[in-house]
Parts: C-alpha cells; structure tokens; sequence
C-alpha cells in the first residue's frame, strides 16, 4: 500500500535502516500500463501456492507515462490486420524491426482495449451519420466489443476521454493481485542473479522512498517494466521551467540498466525519440495533425511537407522516405531541414483548421470543436493548456509554434530500443529469435533465464503505446506462470549478503553522514557529490557531444569519444554520490540509472556505422544508411565485474511480405 508523503519536507535519511527480507515464485517490478497488465493477469494462470509481488516505485494509480492521462489510444487494430500492423511499424522504424513481437502483440492488444472500455473508460463513437459522441453520449451507442465504431484519428488511433485513464487501468490491477501483494514506494535498483548460475535470475533489492528501509527480495522468475529513460539530454525548457518534459521525468532508465548489469542482452539502444510536439508546454500534435487535419506550416507561411523540395529529400532514404506515409523520424527530419535553411520557425496551423472543419457545423458543434481541441491537452498534457492561457492564445485565431524536444529512450511509442528478448514458440518464428531454457522457449524472456520484460523493456517493436503494453504484460503473466512451474526444484539463491546488499543502497547515505560537517553548506562539499550537481554534468555532456539539441542532433565519431570518456568518469565520481534525505537517494540511484542507459545509447550510436534515423540523430561521419552492411539488429551486453561493454550485429529476418 502506499505510505503518505511526510507532512514537512522530505524524511532524513539514516545510516542503518531496516531491512525486509522477502521470497515470491514472481516479482513483477514497474507499476505502469505494463506492470498492470501483468498484475491484472497472473493470478488467471499461476498453480495453487504460487506467491507473487509486485514493486512500484510510485502508486500505481498514477505511475507510469499514462500518469497525467491520455486523449487516445494509439493503438487499437479494429477492422485492420495485424499483418497490417507489423508493415505499418516497420515502415515507421526504418525497416529494422521484430516481426515476430509485433505480430504476435497485433493479435491481442484489442483485448485490452475492451477490458478498458468495460472497466469504465470513455471511449468515443461515430454515429451512422458520422456524428461524433464522446463521454456518456459514447457509451449510450454500445461498446467496441459489441460492433459499436470508435472515432478514428488515423488507421490504428482511437479518441478516448482519458484523464483518468491509468487510474481506471490500476483499480482492476490492485483488485486482482491484491493489496496484499503490493509494495508501492518501493524503488527497485539492483537485480540479483543466482550464486550458482549467473545466467539465471534470482531476486531484486531496492528501498522505501517514504521509510528508512531496504527490501531484499527472491525469486524464480521476474517482469522488469520500469519505462523508457528521461531527462538524459538536456531538456529544452531550463531555469523556471527545469524539470518539463515530453516523457514522465520519474522514468530514468532504471529497465534498461537493470537489465544490462545483470547481464542481458540490450538491442537497438542507438534507436531514439525525439518527438515533435508545441513548443514549451509539450502538448501533444498526433490529434491535431489526425483528428483536426491540421497542417504543419514554415515561417514563410509554406506547406513545406508537401513541397518539391521535400519530396527531393524524402526520396534520398527510399523506400521508407517514398513510402505512403513518411516515417516519424523524417517528419522530424524535414522540419530540421526548414529551419537550418532559414525557413523556421514552424508553426501548427491551427485557425485553417478549425476554420475548415467549421464550415460543415453549426455553432453549438463548432463550440464543441473548439472544447475538444482545449481537451487534447488537458487529458494529457495540462501545462500546455496553461501555456495557451498565459500566451493568450486562442487556437481557432492564432496559430502556434512546433519544435523537435530533446531526445528520449522508450520501446513502445515511436522507438524501439530495448532489451533482447525471445519471440513466441510458434513454427513461423526464426530460431534465432527464440531464447530457450531448459529446451523450452519462454516469449518475451530476455537472455537471463527466469528475466521477462514488457512495454518499453522489449526491444525492436516499437509502436505498442498503452493498450499495447499492458496486453504485452497480460502475455508475460502466462509465461512466468508457465516458468515457475517448469522449474519447481528452482531454488533462488543470492550471492551477496544482507550487510553488502544494504551497503550498496545506503552509501549514498552513509558518504553523506561522514562528510557533512565539513562545510558550512550542505550541498557544497569536497567529499562528495550531490545527484543535482551530477544531473547537471550529465546533461551537459549528452547535449553537447552526444547528438542533442544544442548541435541539432548531430554527433561525429570524435563528439562520442569525448562523451563516452566523460561518462565513464562520472559513473566512477558516483562513489561519491551524497543523499541526505530519502528524495535524495531516490536521485543518487536515478542518475546511476540513467549514466548506464545513456552510455548504452551512445555506444551504439558509435558501433553502426551509419545514420539510420535522420531527424532523430545524426552521425556526421557516417551520413546516410548503409543497407548493404547494417540491415541488421545490434546488440550490447556489459560484465560489471570487469567494466567492459561487447557489441555484435544479428541478422534481421523478414517475416511479413510487403503488401
């Protein structure tokens, strides 16, 4: 359950905390739209005295990056295939996508949705007229499941009234794992593998953000669904708007690190999102372009999207740049082009398009309209509403400006980086796309037996959103289930001991207790290091060498080598990381996280030898893709032990015929 914030300020921290040791058949670590589908689904297929835990770093009702709401969901196949499905998300990527994943979440995300729609969220629906009902009037018409039509935005988009979207989505997780199988506030840091094979997951440590507690925690078999990774780049918006970002800042990377320190397999990390949204507040643009038929204007007032010019472009990274719809990256790609020709800033055109749409409405519709453009907002991004406010903007008389934000790192929106994982058991699936243990295949488990992830966690299958990642959790639930039972005589055991486990979570702790008085000022200190100061050094770095905003995404061969020797230098300076308060070592372990998610990213960045995602990043020495020699996946593992990084190539196998 979770523990209320302390009244006064953040709870000091202190040298010797408790501890609580703990052993489930499963852990499911996350609390998001992943984690939930999970929770939501394992009891249906554990055996009779199959315990289970699940760990969220936050409370669950409002954890995770559909936290503040959603205006849509993204993806919902309806009358479309799942053939369909896996030909529209390679396309978006570049071509280098698992086919497999995909295909196989294709034929079970609509599930989920319905789920959702039965436990109470809003779904919109077209009239026979073509009139549109939202809200209640919505749901008067019937529900997906029954054959009522939901409101398209795009081929596979759907309106929903979804400020309370993760809340609805959470309730039916917690009713069916059940409280008592719950620990939110807890932050989960380390894996643990087993002392008698390396290969094999056997438990997780991590700490209460509200008690002075450190949990220790076996298992059999683990779900790791932290999220994608957040502020590695410096975000666009600084001082007074420090902390505004496109992506849940709770989101660190803590999937990606876990996963690679315990030993598995990350693939495609040079993949990132750097998403085109209004500029500042961050408000999303997909309904404005989708739903409203908005067009996205230079500074001279041109449709540049549509020019020859554009066209020129395009044609140079075929057949995904001439393909029927141009690729998330390009979009971004030619927005770039306008500006470092002059031809900036850009602009939504939102007044042609409210006016257009008004011309077949009468003025309580045209009022209605206009409530629903405020709503794209306040059901997911508040900030950007308050900015309209503030700027005294009226979206049906003034038009307002688009810009590319700072790059992220997610699995299941517009990327596809990841960990490795096994695709379904099925006759049509590569055998180098199945991880085995034991003989047996378990889908989506990673190259550490026992270890499962989902949502933002599996690589190379991008495109899942939120409906996609909690079906993707719904499936794990199976196969962990399946997992426990095919290793009954499993029996996990830790290496390190209770006194080591809570000396590695509290150092931060205890460097900060030691040195404190030294100084008059407890955030300047010649013994250690505060996560705020190392945040800024991060960040600082990553935007100037690593391909962020300061040099429009583009990075060169010697740009990597100096990020790469910076960050290696501040993963050591972490020893010196100081926490005073709990906050504090939330911090301390979030930019841990995030150093190891951010190396990662630009490790493979440097390994292929080609820019795969113009407008995304760019290698200046390598410009262009390179087809002949890295059509392929590339994977990453890291050996803490030793501090030394391998990175390999793996074919891409096609799967489905183009149409």
């Amino acid at each position: 359950m979770a523990l209320p914030n302390k009244p006064l300020g953040e709870r000091k921290a202190v040298r010797d905390p408790e501890v609580e040791e703990r052993e489930v058949d499963i852990l499911i670590v996350g609390g998001g739209m992943a984690a939930c589908g999970t929770a939501f689904e394992i009891k249906k297929w554990m055996s009779e005295g199959q315990t289970v835990l699940l760990c969220d770093k936050a409370a669950m009702e409002r954890s995770g990056a559909v936290a503040q709401g959603l205006s849509a969901i993204n993806t919902y196949i309806g009358d479309n295939s799942p053939e369909d499905y896996v030909r529209m998300v390679r396309n978006d990527l570049m071509g280098i996508v698992r086919e497999d994943l995909i295909f196989d979440l294709g034929c079970h995300v609509d599930d989920s949705v319905h789920l959702f729609e039965e436990w109470g969220l809003p779904i919109w629906k077209k009239t026979e007229e073509g009139k549109t009902l939202d809200g209640k009037k919505g749901q008067k018409l019937g529900t997906l499941k029954s054959g009522a039509a939901p409101v398209r935005t795009g081929k596979w988009q759907i309106m929903i009234n979804g400020e309370s979207y993760k809340r609805v989505v959470a309730e039916a997780a917690k009713l069916a794992l059940g409280d008592d199988n719950i620990l939110e506030r807890c932050f989960i840091v380390e894996l643990l593998t087993d002392a008698n094979n390396p290969g094999q997951i056997a438990g997780a440590v991590g700490f209460s953000v509200r008690e002075n507690k450190v949990y220790i925690i076996k298992c059999k078999t683990m779900m790791i669904a932290c999220g994608g990774a957040v502020n590695i780049y410096q975000p666009r918006s600084v001082g007074e708007g420090k902390g505004r970002a496109w992506y849940p800042v709770w989101n660190a990377g803590s999937t990606y690190t876990m996963a690679l320190r315990a030993g598995a397999e990350l693939s495609m990390m040079e993949n990132r999102f750097t998403p085109a949204r209004f500029k500042d507040g961050y408000g999303p643009v997909g309904a404005w372009f989708l739903l409203f038929k908005a067009k996205a204007l230079n500074g001279l007032g041109e449709n540049f999207a549509g020019s020859d010019a554009a066209k020129a472009e395009l044609e140079k990274y075929a057949p995904y740049g001439t393909a029927a719809i141009t690729p998330t990256c390009l979009r971004n790609h030619l927005m770039l082009f306008e500006m470092k020709e002059g031809r900036g800033p850009i602009m939504m055109d939102t007044v042609s398009a409210l006016a257009e749409l008004g011309k077949t409405m009468d003025k309580k519709e045209l009022k209605h309209l206009e409530s629903e453009a405020w709503e794209d907002f306040l059901d997911m991004t508040c900030g950007q509403a308050n900015l309209w406010c503030a700027q005294n903007c009226e979206p049906e008389k003034k038009n307002s400006e688009v810009m590319p934000t700072e790059p992220y790192l997610l699995g299941s929106h517009s990327g596809c980086c990841g960990i490795w994982t096994s695709g379904p058991d099925f006759d049509w699936v590569p055998d180098s796309y199945k991880i085995r243990h034991n003989g047996k295949v378990y889908n989506r488990m990673t190259t550490i037996a026992g270890l499962f992830t989902s949502g933002d966690g599996v690589s190379g299958s991008g495109h899942k959103f939120s409906s996609g990642s909690h079906a993707e959790g719904r499936m794990v639930a199976k196969e962990m289930a399946k997992f426990v039972r095919d290793n009954a005589d499993f029996t996990p055991t830790i290496k390190e001991t209770k006194e080591e486990l809570v000396d590695m979570i509290y150092k931060p702790v205890r460097t900060y207790l030691d040195n404190v008085e030294y100084t008059t000022a407890a955030d300047i200190n010649p013994n250690y290091i505060k996560p705020n100061g190392m945040m800024y050094r991060m960040m600082k770095a990553t935007h100037e060498y690593g391909a962020g905003t300061a040099t429009y995404y583009m990075t060169t061969s010697k740009n990597l080598e100096v990020v790469l020797d910076l960050l290696e230098t501040m993963r050591a300076d972490c020893e010196k990381l100081a926490a005073g308060d709990l906050h504090e070592l939330m911090r301390a372990w979030e930019i841990y996280h995030r150093l190891y998610t951010v190396e990662a990213h630009l490790r493979h960045i440097q390994y292929r030898k080609e820019t795969r995602y113009p407008g995304f990043y760019y290698q200046a020495d390598h410009p262009g893709q390179d087809d002949e020699n890295w059509f392929c996946f590339t994977n990453s593992s890291y050996d803490k032990a030793t501090n030394e990084w391998s990175l390999k190539k793996v074919d891409y196998v096609k799967i489905i015929p183009d149409a």
